[in-house]
């Protein structure tokens, strides 16, 4: 079946999907975006998801494109006409087009919306997350608001590659007092040996990832210890677990930090258990595709 993606009111075929050459997102990153989960035909955690793009959209002074209830209209039709049943669903908002200038344009602007599905190979996932997965450390050179999900991704990019080249997954970005932000497309946990989870605080220095914080009510559910404090890369090496989190690797076990094993250099058992739970938190939507229980 051909993908379908909305651009700016229309569903178009994928391949036909475009933008002005002078949309601001093209030229300047001046643009953010959200991923959501889509299990089971139903958008997980979309509420917060939506929170955090206002909130983004509001940062950069970005006007919203339209009603929180035709958004969650249009991301649902998105998801139906694709026939996503697991998979992703992805929303970027551009400040709009305009004649290319470094001022911003008139608050006016029509901004511009791009949405696309697509699924995702579950039985895969799974497979990953019961091996581990490999993470290299990297300074962590980004702008300094990695708070806002803006597409300004070019060093995400950067260490995700070095990270593939090294033989890993993911790249966590490391401060100048040698302390984990987050990584390149997830945020980063371990468990220490005496069974507290570690997370770095949610302020400007990383993303407050929805999926971060729907680990965070499962832990404390489960009454477990969590300490949001920064972690240095050498108490991550020592510590009994780690693991990453995100719309697209919910509590990912992290077998390897720059070669060197996390434990027993196997997936630890509050990863897998908190990863086997995780759905039992989220909110889920209504289904996108008719007669889906």
């Amino acid at each position: 079946m051909s993908r379908i993606a909305y651009v700016n009111g229309r569903y178009v075929p994928h391949r036909d999907a475009m933008v002005h050459i002078e949309d601001r997102g093209y030229q300047y990153a001046d643009a953010v975006y959200e991923v959501c989960e889509v299990s089971q035909g139903r958008l997980v955690d979309s509420t917060r998801h939506f929170d955090r793009l206002e909130r983004s959209l509001n940062e950069l002074r970005i006007r919203q494109p339209m009603s929180r209830g035709a958004l969650m209209t249009v991301v649902l039709q998105t998801v139906a006409r694709n026939r996503v049943r697991n998979g992703i669903v992805y929303v970027q908002v551009s400040r709009g087009v305009a004649p290319r200038d470094h001022f911003l344009p008139p608050p006016t602007l029509p901004p511009a919306v791009v949405v696309t599905a697509r699924a995702v190979d579950k039985a895969a996932g799974e497979r990953s997350a019961r091996k581990g997965i490999g993470v290299i450390t990297v300074p962590d050179n980004r702008w300094g608001r990695p708070d806002i999900k803006s597409v300004q991704l070019l060093p995400n990019t950067l260490a995700k590659q070095a990270a593939r080249e090294a033989g890993a997954s993911e790249a966590w970005f490391v401060d100048a007092t040698g302390n984990v932000t987050e990584g390149g497309s997830s945020n980063a946990w371990i468990v220490t040996h005496d069974g507290r989870l570690v997370t770095r605080q949610a302020d400007r220095s990383i993303l407050r990832g929805v999926t971060r914080t729907g680990v965070l009510d499962l832990v404390k559910r489960r009454n477990l210890t969590i300490e949001e404090r920064a972690f240095s890369v050498e108490e991550a090496r020592g510590a009994a677990e780690a693991f990453i989190t995100s719309a697209t690797n919910p509590v990912t076990p992290v077998v390897r930090i720059d070669g060197h094993p996390v434990g027993d250099g196997t997936p630890g058992p509050v990863s897998l258990a908190l990863r086997a739970a995780f759905h039992e938190v989220t909110e889920m939507s209504r289904p996108a595709i008719h007669g889906i229980k």
